[in-house]
């Protein structure tokens, strides 16, 4: 498992995930990171031949893990503090959303979660506390 940081870059815009390189995956991940006013840093936290984690630190003393995995396409999301998940959301069986006030439900999205929609909803939550 390794750890480096990664420059924040400049991208805007949305994308879709599915189908894409790590590299790619990795760069626009921590491109969307640099326009964030509550990302301190990203790094890759780790990458494997097939799939990618990025871990993301917040202001709030809170961190987001990202993952990717380029042969299957699975995606996910999950803001954490003090070691569990308080915010996510995943495509294993289908979108959905772990909410907020009760991470542990499953609220269907009828489309992909980008991870720049993700990061607009830990910013709101971010900027309220």
């Amino acid at each position: 498992m390794g750890s480096h940081d990664q420059g924040l870059g400049s991208f805007t815009g949305n994308f879709a995930m599915a189908g894409i390189s790590l590299e790619e995956f990795e760069h626009k991940v921590i491109a969307t990171c640099s326009n964030s006013p509550v990302v301190q840093s990203a790094a890759v936290f780790e990458l494997k031949p097939s799939w990618i984690r990025l871990r993301i630190f917040l202001i709030n003393e809170t961190f987001v893990d990202v993952f990717y995995s380029e042969g299957t396409g699975k995606t996910s999301y999950a803001q954490i503090k003090n070691g569990k998940r308080i915010f996510g959301a995943d495509n294993a069986g289908g979108w959905h959303w772990h909410p907020y006030d009760d991470p542990d439900q499953h609220l269907a999205s009828v489309n992909e979660i980008r991870f720049e929609e993700f990061l607009q909803q830990v910013e709101v939550k971010t900027n309220k506390a």
